[in-house]
């Protein structure tokens, strides 16, 4: 009974620590939220002063993590990166576009590599446990790497989910376009047109076409819009896309036949990457039948032979 009661003590700390940790991310995160609507609401109602009258550059967002942030570097402290370029790249296609992104990732990695081992001190002392000093410099060694790369992993699958879900999405993307520049429309109304319905199926696409649209609209040439959109996605068959479109803009080729042309060719290429999965998928499932099945039937095989060798040795090893 007193090892049960041990066992069950630090569970239920523990689960009392994440629900309070859950419920104070909750009510601050709604507390930041609304003190942004007002904010917007305020810059909404203000009158425009004349230094922002006329721009259609948009303003940073003021929310709380921008002003920690800001608040940070003000005391002295510098979150920019060594390598800045590169990181704002690979949070721009985990989709963090916001200018301050690289510098709350860097405030994320180095809170978490001080919290995590702290917290673990902080559970052990609150338990009355004494903590050694093996464990505790291999436990807060451990807790301070994955504090410094679970916020990397992170970004790095979500930009891989990112990735497949406009690769996936793209084929219907041209299929619309087809559409669309057969019936007469341009290529930014094409754009357009696309973008506002695919809004629901696919947002991630929708997004890189309205931003396509944006920078048209603004006075941009079709030919840096088409580079940039394919820069901002960091897809191969965007790049090859928009490689396309300029080519045929520049030699007067018709658009409708190398939109066809292309969107036969991704479809196919959604076609063989599904097949490729499923190919892999006896491959996959080979390892845990393999390592789950195999010790049992080689145990239901063998059990007969060991059960008649041990009835028949060990009278004969008795002797008479």
């Amino acid at each position: 009974m007193i090892d049960f009661v041990s066992l069950v003590r630090p569970i239920l700390l523990l689960l009392v620590f994440l629900f309070v940790m859950l419920v104070s991310f909750r009510i601050l995160s709604a507390i930041a939220t609304r003190q942004n609507v007002r904010t917007r609401v305020t810059e909404q109602l203000a009158p425009p002063s004349e230094s922002d009258a006329g721009s259609l550059r948009g303003h940073e967002t003021n929310s709380a993590w921008v002003r920690l942030v800001n608040t940070i570097e003000e005391r002295g402290f510098s979150l920019a990166d060594t390598k800045d370029d590169q990181l704002r790249e690979k949070l721009r296609a985990a989709g963090f576009t916001h200018p301050s992104a690289p510098r709350i990732f860097t405030l994320t990695r180095l809170v978490m590599t001080l919290a995590l081992p702290a917290i673990f001190v902080g559970v052990a002392l609150f338990m009355g446990n004494t903590i050694g000093f093996i464990r505790l410099y291999v436990g807060g060694v451990l807790l301070a790497l994955l504090g410094l790369y679970l916020p990397n992993l992170f970004v790095t699958a979500k930009a891989d989910r990112r990735r497949e879900a406009m690769t996936n999405g793209f084929p219907d993307a041209l299929d619309l376009m087809l559409v669309c520049v057969e019936a007469g429309l341009g290529l930014e109304s094409a754009f357009d047109r696309v973008g506002r319905e695919m809004t629901k199926s696919h947002p991630l696409i929708a997004d890189m076409l309205g931003a396509v649209v944006l920078e048209l609209r603004a006075g941009q040439n079709r030919e840096d819009a088409l580079r940039r959109m394919a820069e901002r996605a960091g897809i191969d068959e965007i790049q090859s896309f928009a490689t396309l479109m300029i080519q045929s803009s520049k030699l007067g080729s018709s658009i409708a036949t190398t939109l066809r042309i292309y969107a036969s060719e991704m479809r196919e290429k959604r076609r063989l990457r599904a097949e490729e999965k499923a190919h892999r998928l006896p491959v996959l499932l080979s390892l845990p039948l393999v390592g789950c099945l195999l010790p049992v039937m080689i145990g239901i095989l063998m059990l007969p032979a060991v059960i008649r060798v041990v009835r028949n040795l060990i009278p004969t090893l008795g002797g008479p």
